[in-house]
């Protein structure tokens, strides 16, 4: 079973894993407060268990700078999901906070086999595209989680190669390490942070998936 997005955020904040700040609307007026109360510019995307690529049907929409591009923006995703996903369940659209940075994931699930997997790799749309990821069985020291980040065909980028903003590893250590506690403590059966944005500042997460 998908957990919703209340009961995500519940268990991401049970283990202080930071999570773009996030509000779900049902309609423009709510949504409208929502980035009123996050402050310009916000991301809108749906939240919905059935939709797994948001970005395909034009279901996330980035950099909505005002009141008029979100009420337009948030409509424009509405007429999409009922064009190309009528029979999802929707449980609404998340008025986020835009990070900027590059795209990490952070991931685990039960194996059979090994038990507790940890995963951490590239994120977005990468992961797919390089497969460039590293794994860990939990539970992983902060060791571990150094060892998972420099292992990845990609580090280079994390470290601001050729000119790129550079990744706060050590957000990015803690974070693995919070996951590490998750996947051992909750009966759940697979979760996956992508992707997480970080940013010299920081990391967060800005979609979340977990599965009992």
């Amino acid at each position: 079973m998908l957990l919703d997005f209340h009961q995500t955020e519940k268990i991401l904040s049970k283990y202080k894993i930071p999570f773009a700040k996030s509000f779900l609307a049902k309609n423009t007026n709510e949504a409208i407060k929502n980035a009123k109360e996050i402050g310009y510019p916000v991301v809108l995307k749906v939240v919905s268990g059935d939709i797994l690529h948001r970005t395909e049907i034009g279901a996330v929409l980035n950099d909505i700078r005002n009141e008029k591009e979100l009420k337009t923006g948030f409509l424009k995703i509405e007429k999409s999901i009922k064009k190309n996903a009528p029979k999802a369940k929707i449980e609404g659209i998340l008025v986020q906070e835009q990070k900027s940075g590059m795209q990490i994931i952070i991931g685990a699930k039960i194996d059979e086999v090994f038990g507790s997997v940890l995963m951490f790799g590239l994120g977005g749309i990468f992961v797919e595209a390089f497969k460039d990821v590293s794994f860990r069985l939990a539970p992983v020291t902060q060791k571990d989680a150094k060892e998972m980040i420099k292992e990845i065909r990609g580090f280079k980028i994390l470290t601001g190669f050729r000119g790129q903003k550079k990744a706060n590893l050590r957000k990015i250590e803690e974070i693995i390490l919070k996951a590490s506690l998750l996947i051992m403590e909750e009966n759940i059966k697979e979760f996956d942070l992508n992707p997480i944005i970080t940013n010299e500042k920081g990391a967060w997460a800005c979609d979340a998936k977990i599965i009992l």
